[in-house]
């Protein structure tokens, strides 16, 4: 079927406004209910986290609403990080997760994201049948059968022993100053804890939600307050998350960022140098930047490109026996670990790298020279294709001659918002800014 509701990462939009609104929260959780709870018993159970958004108690509530009426047991966390879900889904015997948010969009977005019983994010096989019970009557559990929900009191305690696990034993953060910049999202308490108790000298920032303030002028999407607050303190290094904790971006002493992508080089060398680097390769999706792949190759090492969004990343890892991956954007997958991206357990293992190596954060966050990346965006009304336009076309396939031998160029629909991605990378800067100019220009015209 068509998929109309489930996007790369799951169902996500404006709050109050279609697909999330409260009466679709209530449809969709009746639909996983339905999908899940299909021998009729009445042990089945689903945890649900979120984020800090303040519609986050709407859907929370909706869901559970729909849920325990097809008679799903609901294990309510709260706040905690998105690879929280994915571990506690595990841990606690469910045979589905639920995350309540939209990662880094503002806080007027919010999304509702599923995790299998394995911990991992659902198929888009499972995500279609769930979608077209959505559309179809559910008939409720017997008045008896009715689900129950319950508060889990103590979630993020039990996703910060997982892990302060990963962290070599033995090993200390005792005079290293950290900043920790938590978007006021949801890793607000959990990440500077658990730094905390590993030994760091801890300077906040980002903690302190308001349900509006998530991803608000910090984060990983916005990295220049944390950056400024390493500067003025004399910090050693900047970990900065985005709003559902699963993304990362590291700041040097100098502010200076490194992106996934220079995270992933850094820690496929040290695994490929420890003899940890499952098939000797990485998987990234077809957003990482071309210096990565040529990094890789001149250390004997293999890129795998998937489709951009880390369950892909993550389907080609678990398909081929490979246990690192990840995004440019942030999201880092290390399947030893986890079984989603998780910004505190990617920063902790550069923690490890600076204590390990003695060398500054700046040396261990430029592995490789990038080669210039431009990216636009241009914005569409729903029911439009513009990428259909016959300009469009032929200012693509222009470009695509233009840059052969010498770059590359990726046009496609973002999968969490209505945007056409523009991306090229050339060395040549002004080839680069002439054809991105004239593709957004003709993809600006078609909308």
């Amino acid at each position: 079927m068509t998929r109309k509701l489930f996007g790369t990462d799951g169902v996500r939009g404006k709050a109050n406004t279609y697909p999330m609104t409260a009466d679709m929260a209530i449809k969709i959780g009746a639909a996983a209910g339905r999908f899940f709870r299909n021998d009729g018993s009445n042990g089945h159970r689903v945890v649900i986290g979120k984020d800090t958004r303040l519609s986050g108690y709407m859907f929370e509530n909706a869901l559970t609403a729909g849920l325990t009426s097809t008679g799903m047991n609901v294990l309510l966390l709260g706040p905690v990080p998105t690879p929280a879900v994915g571990l506690l889904t595990t841990s606690m015997r469910a045979d589905v997760g639920i995350m309540i948010s939209a990662s880094h969009n503002p806080h007027h977005d919010n999304g509702i994201k599923f995790f299998g019983p394995d911990g991992f994010k659902l198929s888009d096989a499972a995500e279609a049948e769930i979608e077209t019970l959505i559309g179809q009557p559910i008939e409720p559990a017997q008045a008896q059968n009715i689900g129950r929900a319950r508060r889990i009191d103590d979630g993020r305690f039990r996703y910060a022993e997982r892990i302060k696990s990963t962290f070599p034993a033995g090993m200390r953060l005792d005079g290293l100053k950290v900043v920790i910049d938590c978007a006021n999202g949801a890793g607000y308490k959990v990440a500077p804890g658990v730094l905390w108790e590993l030994g760091a000298t801890v300077i906040e920032v980002g903690v302190s939600p308001d349900g509006f303030n998530i991803n608000d002028g910090c984060g990983s999407t916005n990295t220049g307050l944390a950056a400024d607050v390493i500067r003025r303190e004399g910090a050693d290094v900047g970990i900065c998350l985005d709003g559902d904790a699963d993304r990362v971006m590291i700041l040097d002493e100098t502010g200076q960022v490194a992106d996934g992508d220079q995270i992933m080089a850094l820690m496929a060398g040290r695994w490929a140098d420890d003899d940890r680097l499952n098939g000797n390769t990485l998987v990234a999706t077809v957003m990482s930047n071309l210096g990565l792949e040529r990094h890789l190759q001149t250390r004997g090492l293999h890129l795998e490109r998937t489709a951009v969004g880390d369950r892909y990343v993550v389907e080609a890892m678990r398909a081929n026996g490979f246990n690192l991956g990840g995004e440019q954007s942030g999201h880092i997958v290390m399947t030893d670990y986890a079984t989603t991206g998780d910004g505190l357990l990617a920063g902790l293992q550069f923690l490890a790298a600076m204590i390990d190596t003695g060398a500054k954060a700046s040396t261990l966050a430029r592995q490789f020279e990038t080669v210039p990346q431009m990216l636009r965006n241009v914005r569409f009304a729903t029911g439009q294709d513009p990428l259909n336009a016959a300009g469009v076309q032929k200012s693509i396939a222009d470009a695509e001659e233009k840059l052969t031998g010498k770059g590359r160029l990726l046009i496609r629909k973002s999968g969490t918002e209505p945007l056409i991605r523009v991306m090229a990378e050339c060395e040549d800067d002004a080839l680069l800014g002439h054809v991105v100019d004239d593709i957004v220009a003709e993809v600006e015209a078609a909308v």
